[in-house]
Formats: structure tokens, sequence, C-alpha cells
């Protein structure tokens, strides 16, 4: 399988998560949720994911192949960024905050690894 087709089958499968997180919980978990603030962490993780996976399948899709340090580091931002909110929300344990600004930071240097490619282009 090559690189085009593995990243493309990662971002659809990012995608595919996304949505089926959002909708549990929107409907899963609003009970659940309710009174507490674990439903904003759910919906911010839920956009981050989403945002990020159209992302991912734009520079899949559309960027030379030196962006591929970019790719990772949105996919790895995706997963700890967004999965330790999941997490976070979904249990409550509150040192996982501490592990959501690396998530964070692999994102940013995402971004920023297109600003400086794109200076190149």
């Amino acid at each position: 399988m090559n690189k085009l087709r593995i990243k493309l089958r990662i971002a659809a499968l990012m995608g595919f998560i996304g949505v089926a997180l959002g909708a549990f919980g929107a409907h899963g978990l609003s009970k659940r949720f309710a009174g507490t603030e674990n439903m904003e962490i759910w919906k911010t993780a839920v956009f981050y994911h989403l945002v990020h996976t159209v992302v991912l399948l734009t520079l899949a899709l559309a960027a030379p192949p030196r962006a591929g340090a970019a790719y990772w580091s949105f996919f790895i931002g995706i997963v700890v960024f967004c999965g330790s909110l999941y997490l976070l929300a979904l249990s409550e344990i509150t040192v996982l905050g501490a592990i959501t600004p690396l998530g964070g930071g692999a994102l940013l240097l995402g971004w920023g690894q297109i600003f400086f490619k794109a200076r190149h282009a």
C-alpha cells in the first residue's frame, strides 16, 4: 500500500471516529453529562478532532510530499489533544488535563510547519 493511500485511510478513519464520537456525545452522554462542564469538554474535543481531520485530508490530497511532518504532527495532536479531552470528560480524572497541552503543541507544530513550508513554495 502506498503512502498516499495510507494517509487517506488514516484521515477517513479519523473523520469516521470524530463523527461517531460527536453523535455519541450528543445522544449517548447528554444525561450523564447533565449539570457538568463535561459536555463542553466533549464538544471541544469533537470540534478540534474534525477540524484537524479536514487538515489531514487536505494535506494527504494536496500537499507536496515534504508536508509529511505536518501531517503526522496533526495526527499526533488529534490523538493526544482530543483523546485526553475525551478521557477527561468521561473519567473526570483531572490529571489528564496536564496531557492536553502536549497534543495542542503538536497541533501548533503542524500549523507552524505549514507556515514555514509555505515560504518555500
